[in-house]
């Protein structure tokens, strides 16, 4: 009876860990691709693909890409921004009076925070 219930406890951790689509923002990484789960669309995406959706989604003004960030008057809360630097792209959201990632925001999966230029965008 003890052993059991050792493989039926067994199990049900197995089952119990999030597997691959189970949330929103959701990474994974094969073979150095980064792909995103997008839960409203069914799928997984590329980074900049998820970006895009989720920009669009806000029903905010989403800036052009650039390495300068548009103009502190000019923009509002939720604004979306694309920074581009040497490491990479990430995408930034105007919160609170002031540009963070738009991670730090959301609350997507945390390997966010390490793609492209997101570990550098305070450097």
């Amino acid at each position: 009876m003890k052993r059991l219930l050792i493989i039926l406890l067994g199990c049900w951790c197995t089952l119990a860990q999030a597997q691959p689509g189970d949330h929103h923002g959701q990474i994974k990484v094969e073979q150095a691709q980064w792909q995103v789960w997008n839960h409203s669309l069914s799928r997984w995406d590329s980074v900049e693909a998820f970006w895009d959706h989720e920009a669009a989604a806000l029903g905010s003004v989403h800036w052009p890409s650039s390495r300068d960030y548009p103009p502190y008057d000019q923009v509002q809360e939720h604004d979306t921004f694309l920074v581009q630097l040497d490491s990479g792209v990430c995408l930034m959201e105007f919160f609170h009076s002031r540009w963070r990632r738009a991670n730090d925001v959301r609350r997507w999966d945390p390997a966010f925070n390490d793609y492209g230029a997101c570990p550098r965008v305070f450097d």
